[in-house]
């Protein structure tokens, strides 16, 4: 089933028997009909050739099929997230870009630690493909960013200690909202400009629900997301060779207006 998004992105939905991921449900939405998640994307390029050596050499996917303009690529036996699809656009203007709520900002895939993260990183450079970045620490898991020859900007990311639950707890996921400390100072207006954000009653945790958050997600930290983030902080201390941002400095056109 093949549609568009109000802004111009088109959107494919399609069933994948071996598929076994535990779909969104909700009093309407039973088991049968849900949706499992993101299955695979398609990248558009103008020359395809190194993009498709860039897929299988540095990053290990296999060709398993072609059909006109579209080259198929797998990962670990394919299906759901491991599937890659090349729309090859040989007309379109080279750099040029599509922009719309929802859009695809990179592709991002995961590997198993630090350690393999770093190994990635030699075999990037290894291959000539040297416009890669250093190792980012995002908190909830440290990253590479590689400029991929088709234009498409790839992560390789590698889950930190903790994963997201490094500063709030599991049960609390998703019902807080978290900024970067640099953002801190900027909660109350930040919280003015978003529309807010309603859990279906049946998806949230019991302890939501108890607790009576009627499923709108929380502007604070609760004490057990504040130690929680010491303890991250704590953890911080052991990564010392990952680059780290603490502030950001804007540009012009970042500022608000006056009024």
């Amino acid at each position: 089933m093949r549609y568009r998004h109000p802004s111009g992105l088109l959107f494919e939905m399609l069933e994948d028997p071996t598929d076994t991921r535990a779909g969104w449900t909700t009093s309407e939405i039973s088991p049968d009909v849900s949706s499992r998640g993101f299955y695979g994307i398609v990248l558009s390029v103008r020359e395809y050739a190194e993009h498709e050596r860039f897929l299988q050499e540095a990053l290990g996917f296999k060709k398993t099929g072609q059909e006109g303009p579209y080259h198929q690529y797998e990962v670990n036996g394919g299906g759901p997230t491991r599937t890659v699809i090349l729309h090859h656009e040989p007309d379109r203007a080279q750099g040029s870009w599509g922009f719309g709520a929802g859009t695809g900002h990179h592709m991002a895939l995961e590997v198993e630690s630090d350690e393999k993260l770093a190994e990635q990183k030699g075999l990037y450079e290894e291959l000539g493909y040297t416009d890669c970045s250093e190792i980012k620490d995002r908190n909830y898991f440290h990253s590479i960013y590689c400029r991929a020859p088709g234009g498409i900007l790839t992560e390789c990311a590698a889950t930190a200690e903790g994963g997201f639950a490094r500063d709030e707890p599991w049960e609390e996921l998703g019902m807080n909202l978290l900024l970067p400390p640099w953002f801190e100072h900027q909660r109350d207006e930040i919280i003015k400009m978003l529309e807010p954000i309603t859990v279906p009653e049946e998806n949230m945790p019991a302890a939501a629900r108890a607790g009576g958050r009627k499923g709108q997600a929380a502007p604070g930290l609760s004490e057990a997301a504040a130690e929680a983030a010491r303890r991250a902080a704590e953890e911080d201390a052991k990564y010392k060779d990952v680059s780290r941002r603490t502030d950001a400095t804007f540009v012009g056109g970042d500022q608000p207006k006056s009024q």
